[in-house]
């Protein structure tokens, strides 16, 4: 969302008679793909260059896209991640009017899944990881954090801001994920959800969580939103999110809910609360959910090596 202050100046300028006199870099501030185009250009990545453009799912989308182009021998080596600065006045006053912002002015606003949840906190932030083959990992001696073993993308077909009542978008996802990957609902230790505060979306998603792994989810399933630290980072969500599923897998730990104090009845058993929950040793793979404005849905499993 950078440079929507710049277009909103523009757009004063021309509502009020003034000629505009918009900044030279004002285009390719806006271009969807700016950031990855710059890396690119820094660094001298000559591969596949490009960036989704699926909202609050595009930081998974783009690993998708990118364990994609690696395991079909487009390229050897893919930087891919998500990043967002949107903490601007056209931002805050855009959500706000969507009503999806929390109304709370304490610290403790960001608090998906919990009884008196109001809607979610602005962030900012990047995740950035190196996706890359096995071979090409173990020729240069990295540190492998683990691997991309499926993805599973669908769409609601059902509103530009609310998710479909049933979750079948979500639902499709997940599912596809897991035959993705070769997968059951019972391999998955972890699932760091979507989850962002809001009251409709959390209780879809709970609901859809609860379908595709059974009863009141797995019993060996931990569910967590690590938004309750972050915030909401938007476009940055997906790989910040990819990162802490790996990090849960490496350390056998969950991470926590933060500022969950009240679970609603119906929510599952399995959701971590305010404090971090131990994984099972055996512990091998995780999900990530991203959900984004215009019915996108996208789901990544992950797995050790």
């Amino acid at each position: 969302m950078s440079g929507t202050v710049d277009l909103c100046g523009v757009g004063i300028s021309l509502g009020s008679g003034r000629p505009p006199r918009p900044s030279p870099y004002l285009v390719p501030r806006i271009l969807p793909n700016a950031a990855a185009g710059a890396v690119s250009m820094d660094h001298g990545f000559r591969g596949p260059c490009l960036t989704p453009s699926t909202a609050c799912a595009a930081g998974a989308h783009a690993i998708a896209d990118a364990a994609l182009a690696v395991a079909g021998g487009e390229a050897e080596v893919m930087v891919v991640g998500g990043a967002e600065a949107c903490v601007d006045a056209v931002a805050l006053l855009s959500f706000s009017k969507l009503r999806a912002l929390s109304g709370r002015p304490d610290s403790r606003a960001s608090r998906p899944f919990d009884a008196h949840r109001d809607g979610f906190v602005l962030g900012e932030g990047a995740g950035v990881l190196v996706l890359e083959s096995l071979d090409h990992a173990l020729d240069r001696k990295a540190a492998v954090l683990g691997e991309v073993r499926g993805w599973g993308r669908a769409g609601d077909a059902h509103h530009v801001t609310q998710p479909d009542p049933d979750g079948s978008g979500a639902k499709a996802a997940m599912r596809s994920a897991l035959r993705c990957a070769g997968l059951s609902p019972e391999d998955i230790a972890y699932l760091n959800a979507h989850a962002t505060g809001t009251p409709l979306g959390d209780t879809i998603e709970q609901r859809a969580i609860d379908e595709v792994f059974g009863g009141a989810g797995a019993p060996s399933l931990a569910v967590s939103s690590t938004k309750g630290a972050t915030g909401h980072l938007l476009g940055a969500a997906g790989a910040v999110e990819a990162i802490f599923a790996l990090l849960a897998l490496r350390d056998r730990v969950a991470p926590p809910t933060c500022n969950l104090e009240r679970l609603e009845p119906e929510v599952l058993k399995s959701v971590v609360g305010p404090s971090a929950r131990a994984l099972p040793a055996r512990a091998a793979a995780a999900m990530t959910n991203s959900f984004g404005f215009g019915g996108v849905n996208v789901s990544l499993v992950l797995g050790m090596v």
